[in-house]
């Protein structure tokens, strides 16, 4: 489970060639700045801090938390800064673990949620 205002994104297949057709070495476009991938799972969102005020003793001490949901939803295609980014290994896959205000651009097909 992603906790928080994180994302999990997988990469997308990066090309070991330039559009004119040279061959670039491994780990050069890993360098990037600006990632992109999609969107595995989703965080639950921010937290809302909940008031504690002593004048309200008639609420119940167990009250669960409420967040505001991410913009960022499952399957989206993500945009986001590297720098920020966390990466995991799992299962032999490479993903990364990034706070949704690390992520510049999303793109969704509308069609695939409908």
């Amino acid at each position: 489970m992603v906790v928080g205002d994180r994302v999990l994104i997988k990469p997308k297949s990066l090309t070991d060639k330039t559009n004119s057709g040279l061959f670039l070495p491994p780990g050069i476009q890993e360098k990037e700045q600006v990632q992109s991938g999609y969107i595995i799972k989703v965080g639950p969102g921010y937290p809302i801090p909940f008031s504690a005020d002593a004048d309200e003793s008639w609420k119940s001490g167990d009250e669960k938390i409420k967040y505001i949901p991410l913009q960022a939803k499952v399957g989206d295609l993500a945009l986001f800064l590297q720098r920020d980014a966390v990466e995991v290994q799992y299962e032999k896959e490479k993903y990364f673990i990034v706070p949704q205000n690390s992520i510049l651009l999303l793109e969704r097909d509308e069609d695939l949620f409908s």
